[in-house]
């Protein structure tokens, strides 16, 4: 399509481009791009079409980038390669204060900071992933949000938030949570780092961490985490609980969190 129109396009993989990533399966982390390739085909007035959501570990392998990669993928080229700005077409027309089809008056924001949107995307904003406005926020690089389908304006992501007077930019909801309670847990350092340690050993992310004031020298751990982790994440607990002596554990497997 691109060449009917009079322009030469060139197709690159994630390994052809150099992106580079650790060997968390289907969860890597980018851990550099060589843009070499990528200069010379834009240098030699070509347009590259990138492959997101891909890369290669240092062994050749190659790997995935989870939920959110090709957003991240676009924001990691565009930081690399020092652009104005990294746009990202989607079916929605920009970053609303809440979920519209949960919310009909919910509003288009025209502008919100990197930290707003950090917020609202880790509590279940699903238009951007954290990890793409983490790369963001580090290199300084405006993320344009916009429509597939129309010339709507969009949202653009930027250090600066639409208000500083509006004490709160939007809620986000998640669904399909789980929450795990570790009882009698001994009160003493170190004893929350090592369920933390067995949970994070299976690259599972916890969320909600709290714990309540000890009481007999143990207290009670509960934080929640994806129902998809939630088998993975038993097992671990079970380690630690073997290592800690704690009372046992509980769960349950119907729990969302909503975030204001």
């Amino acid at each position: 399509a691109i060449h009917s129109l009079g322009h030469e396009a060139i197709s690159l993989t994630g390994a052809q481009i150099g992106i580079i990533t650790d060997s968390t399966h289907t969860k890597a982390r980018i851990r550099s791009i060589a843009t070499e390739r990528l200069r010379r085909a834009l240098d030699a007035g070509k347009i590259v079409i990138a492959a997101g959501f891909q890369g290669i570990d240092e062994a050749f392998n190659i790997t995935t980038l989870g939920r959110g990669g090709s957003d991240t993928t676009a924001v990691a080229l565009a930081a690399v390669l020092g652009a104005d700005s990294c746009e990202i077409y989607t079916d929605v027309d920009g970053i609303y204060t809440t979920d519209p089809r949960i919310v009909p008056e919910a509003r288009r924001a025209r502008r919100i900071s990197y930290d707003e949107m950090l917020e609202l995307a880790s509590a279940g904003a699903g238009v951007m992933h954290n990890r793409s406005i983490e790369f963001a926020k580090k290199f300084s690089v405006p993320v344009h949000v916009r429509s597939s389908f129309s010339d709507s304006p969009g949202t653009m992501i930027t250090s600066q938030p639409e208000a500083l007077q509006m004490p709160v930019s939007g809620a986000a909801m998640v669904k399909n949570q789980a929450r795990i309670t570790v009882l009698g847990v001994p009160d003493r350092p170190g004893a929350a780092l090592t369920i933390s340690a067995k949970i994070a050993a299976k690259n599972i992310a916890m969320d909600m961490i709290v714990q309540n004031v000890g009481a007999q020298g143990h207290a009670d751990i509960s934080f929640t985490v994806s129902r998809d982790d939630l088998p993975a994440a038993l097992k671990a607990i079970e380690k630690a609980t073997t290592e800690l002596e704690v009372e046992g554990y509980s769960y349950d497997d119907e729990v969302s969190q909503i975030s204001v």
